[in-house]
């Protein structure tokens, strides 16, 4: 209001709270002054420009001094003309500072507090309501100062409130008004460049100079002038950006924002940040009503589980959540309830889960599994989900069966969301034999890790791996033992994209300094030559005078000729892998792992014994 030239001071006694509402509405009923709004907009205009010229904003004149300026150049002026536009009742418009012929008249404005009041209740309400204001507009002030900090600095907060509660007290006992952390002052010091703490003292004292030496320059200052100063950096703080940023949070965030700002503008800080606190509070009792845990459906070996992770504090809030969770799991899930990350967990929480583990949970077909407990909780771990292959999984699972669960588990790892296994304590009894369920024959690229790409437990697999998928006597014995003596039902092949292995075995044949280069590794040549048995003469020839892009499809392509020998010369090698393959026992698949993507493409129409 001030800034468009209405007099914020009533002419009469206001009954009741006058909100900004009720001041923003009495502009349209002619209460205006003409030179203050003349003076408001031409100052808003000029720090809107000055803002958007970068060799203005970049010099050493600040605007708001170029502002300050201009509004008392024109306040003479327009006292020279007179008419509507002269402030006629100056100390209305106008900075009223009051002025002393001398430095003892100056003293004599000080005046020390009325003492016989200290049983007045009034004062004591006054003073916890300014306490709290004050801290709660330094807290906010803090931060915002600290957003436009060039060096991003934090500002100790506890050190601030110490400060400004000690010097409060001061000031109080010496009969002068409370002081708090302001953002035009210090937006105004950062525009300046100051980077200390002086700047802030410095900065006192230049204030306490001027009203005590130059108060008659001080009053030539229009309000409207130092309103559009302070409405512009409210601007800067409270901008459109910063509206669509909180409104892009969602809800829980863009509303308690918009009722924080309501609140204040329609009454005052100390009730405006109380609603908006208030509302905050009502989210986050509802998201804790309705989110309190989250659940995952897992598809172990052993069967599906839903894993249950509790949040971090599990409150008497949670429990009507987590029962309807927990009561929801058809007959014959297995439940996973999932501790690890929880500090606290309310004791009729405890109780509930006790019961649902001991009496609920049996009575419905349900199995439940404890992880993470604190001791203190008395809730053992107790896990009933398999991470890994037993004896009689392996035996009930067909080879689809198990292609399908190490594709399911590339799919979990390609997508970010793998079983969360506790492979610390897997279960194993350390005496009993293992049964894994697939071998997997890979190259040594560290990106081809089997357990990690196709997401199984420990125990689950055979890995064996050579580079380049060299197969050798030892290579298919490995093979053979894992499936006549350890029971499984797969066996993958599995190569990769962009295999630096099959390059040098393309480049060995198309340049001589690659071909020096290896020459010098002996026991790489049978595996370079095995690689070379799946690339023929015009492939060679493509591949010399090829781009850089189609130079690695080439490599790609080798890469999966190369497990197809593979494939085929098991089963040329081993009479035992072809016989139970023949039989459907087992089957033969070769597969190529995309490092790009973190996919396994399985190659069908090269497999053996799928049924």
């Amino acid at each position: 209001p001030y800034t468009l030239g209405y007099d914020m001071v009533p002419k009469e006694p206001v009954h009741g709270h006058a909100n900004i509402f009720t001041q923003i509405s009495k502009l349209f009923t002619g209460e205006i002054h003409l030179g203050a709004l003349a003076i408001g907009t031409l100052s808003l205009a000029t720090l809107i420009l000055w803002d958007r010229s970068k060799k203005l904003k970049s010099s050493l004149v600040p605007s708001p001094l170029i502002v300050v300026v201009l509004g008392v150049l024109l306040g003479l002026l327009f006292k020279g003309f007179g008419g509507a536009l002269a402030f006629d009742n100056a100390e209305r418009f106008m900075v009223n500072v009051p002025v002393s012929t001398s430095i003892a008249g100056f003293f004599e404005f000080l005046t020390l507090p009325d003492f016989s009041q200290w049983a007045n209740p009034s004062v004591y309400v006054a003073a916890v309501t300014i306490a709290v204001v004050a801290s709660l507009e330094t807290l906010l002030n803090l931060d915002a100062v600290d957003k436009l900090d060039t060096k991003q600095r934090l500002s100790p907060p506890n050190r601030e409130l110490w400060a400004q509660g000690v010097g409060n007290i001061a000031c109080g006992l010496l009969g002068g008004l409370p002081v708090t952390s302001v953002v035009i002052r210090g937006s105004v010091n950062v525009s300046a460049g100051s980077a200390t703490k002086l700047s802030s003292i410095f900065h006192g004292v230049l204030l306490l100079v001027c009203v005590m030496l130059a108060p008659t320059w001080l009053n030539m200052i229009p309000l409207s002038c130092l309103a559009a100063i302070l409405l512009m950096t409210g601007f800067k703080l409270a901008s459109p950006k910063l509206m669509k940023a909180m409104w892009s949070e969602g809800k829980s965030q863009f509303i308690p924002f918009v009722m924080t700002l309501i609140a204040i503008v329609a009454t005052d800080l100390l009730i405006g940040i109380a609603c908006g606190l208030l509302v905050s509070l009502l989210f986050i009792l509802a998201s804790n009503l309705t989110l309190p845990i989250r659940q995952i459906i897992e598809n172990h070996v052993g069967g599906e589980v839903r894993h249950i992770e509790l949040a971090n504090q599990v409150s008497f809030l949670n429990k009507a959540a987590l029962e309807r969770v927990l009561r929801q799991a058809p007959s014959g899930s297995h439940i996973l309830l999932d501790a690890r990350r929880t500090n606290y967990i309310d004791p009729d929480v405890l109780g509930f889960i006790r019961e649902f583990k001991e009496v609920t949970a049996p009575a419905n077909n349900l199995q439940v599994s404890l992880r993470g407990f604190q001791d203190k909780y008395k809730l053992a771990d107790n896990m009933m989900v398999m991470d890994y292959t037993t004896r009689e999984l392996q035996e009930a699972l067909s080879p689809s069966q198990v292609l399908q669960i190490l594709i399911e588990g590339n799919d979990r790892f390609r997508t970010g969301n793998r079983l969360d296994r506790d492979l610390g304590t897997t279960g194993h009894d350390v005496s009993a034999k293992i049964h894994p369920m697939a071998i997997v024959f890979s190259g040594i690229d560290p990106r081809t890790p089997a357990e990690m790409i196709f997401d199984v437990g420990l125990g689950d697999l055979y890995s064996i791996r050579m580079a380049g998928n060299a197969l050798g006597p030892k290579a298919i014995g490995s093979m053979e033992y894992g499936c006549v003596l350890g029971g499984a039902k797969l066996i993958l092949i599995l190569g990769h994209t962009s295999s630096s292995l099959v390059q040098s075995a393309l480049e060995m044949e198309t340049s001589d300094e690659e071909r020096k280069l290896l020459s010098r590794c002996k026991n790489l040549g049978p595996i370079l030559n095995q690689i070379q048995e799946s690339i023929d003469p015009t492939t060679l020839q493509i591949y010399q005078a090829a781009s850089k892009e189609e130079r690695a499809r080439i490599v790609d392509e080798t890469s999966r000729h190369n497990v197809r020998r593979c494939v085929h010369k098991v089963l040329q090698d081993s009479a035992v892998i072809k016989e139970l393959v023949d039989q459907k026992k087992i089957a033969l698949v070769g597969a190529i792992f995309d490092v790009a993507l973190g996919r396994v493409e399985p190659m069908l129409e090269d497999s053996f014994g799928m049924r």
